[in-house]
């Protein structure tokens, strides 16, 4: 007896030792810096974006297809009436919501980069805007932060105006991510909810649109200023229509975030992604970022660059309900004049250089 009770007492001893010895290491081990807690918080909020943009939507459907044969299956049946009857809400002006464009995460996410806005010009709440959004880059990460969010200070800046952006309509059809979407002001890139929200939802709403769109991706590479807007009018003439001002809005380092497989004009490769593209309405970009771990691995997350999103001058245009290609070919050269001088203006202080220029294709 008295042998296991000093085996015992000896292998208490040794525990406390082993106890002891393990706290003195941790309390060894160096704890991150205030600098470093505060990188990782924004690398998380940053992963955070991308996985909801990537799989949200199609997480949500497979989990309430799931739910219908299951004893909870009228939570599936609840929703998918719910989004029956409210299936046209997002091309009638949606369901802005304050609070989710104030979250605290998108103030890491703005710093992780880190993104600012600059204004040049007023915008003022007695008129409707098409703000043209350049370039579109891999992920529109300028035109997010900036329309989507008030980490920027949009509304400090622009009082009186409601931002919006549109994107692909087949977003809006993805249960539970459509909801996600309409709360921070997305809108379908369609007629129907741009003319809504420029005509019958009052003055002072600023619809933003990427005008390069899938297939300006397709040649975003980090230093190249090459934008698609030669043939795209549609923008001008739905201005027109309505009235609506037109405000150019350029992103400076939009194109740094990612690398780019680009492939050339003609092979099978690039034939496989507009092909792509016209069937699905975005194109499979073959591009890699940063890792988890560090900058120097490859992953899927943005580069940590700096991007700087300019609001030029606005052009004055008239309410015209029936423009003639004319007035439309006008109004479009008016509007490069205005977007080209802004890209002149402040590509040397925002990382380009002076000799750099703007391509218009």
């Amino acid at each position: 007896m008295k042998t296991i009770i000093a085996a015992y007492s000896q292998n208490r001893s040794g525990s406390r030792a082993s106890i002891q010895a393990a706290l003195h290491t941790l309390l060894t081990v160096p704890w991150p810096s205030q600098r470093e807690f505060r990188a990782c918080i924004q690398l998380l909020s940053v992963l955070q974006w991308v996985l909801s943009f990537l799989l949200m939507g199609i997480v949500f459907l497979f989990l309430l297809v799931y739910l219908v044969f299951t004893s909870f299956w009228p939570v599936s049946a609840l929703y998918f009436a719910w989004v029956i009857f409210d299936w046209d809400a997002p091309e009638q002006g949606g369901r802005r919501s304050a609070w989710v464009r104030n979250w605290p995460v998108w103030k890491h996410f703005r710093d992780y980069f880190p993104i600012q806005l600059v204004k040049t010009h007023s915008l003022l709440p007695s008129h409707n805007y098409i703000i043209g959004a350049h370039p579109h880059g891999i992920l529109c990460v300028g035109a997010f932060c900036n329309f989507i969010t008030e980490s920027t200070g949009f509304s400090e800046k622009f009082p009186g105006i409601r931002p919006f952006l549109a994107t692909l309509a087949g977003n809006f059809r993805l249960p539970v991510f459509r909801e996600y979407l309409m709360s921070g002001g997305l809108c379908p890139v369609t007629r129907r909810a741009i003319g809504y929200l420029l005509s019958q939802s009052g003055s002072g709403n600023a619809v933003a649109i990427v005008i390069g769109g899938a297939a300006e991706s397709l040649s975003c590479q980090p230093g190249v200023t090459t934008l698609i807007l030669k043939n795209r009018k549609g923008f001008v003439r739905m201005a027109l229509q309505h009235g609506a001002h037109l405000v150019p809005a350029f992103s400076f380092g939009e194109n740094d975030l990612f690398r780019q497989v680009v492939f050339e004009e003609g092979s099978w490769m690039r034939g496989i992604q507009k092909r792509f593209q016209k069937l699905v309405g975005f194109a499979p970009c073959v591009f890699y970022g940063r890792g988890l771990t560090s900058i120097q691995s490859r992953g899927f997350l943005p580069y940590p660059k700096p991007i700087t999103t300019v609001i030029g001058e606005p052009v004055t245009v008239p309410r015209i309900k029936e423009p003639s290609h004319e007035t439309v070919d006008l109004y479009h050269a008016m509007y490069i004049r205005s977007l080209l001088k802004l890209f002149n203006d402040h590509k040397a202080k925002y990382g380009l250089s002076e000799v750099d220029e703007l391509r218009i294709l």
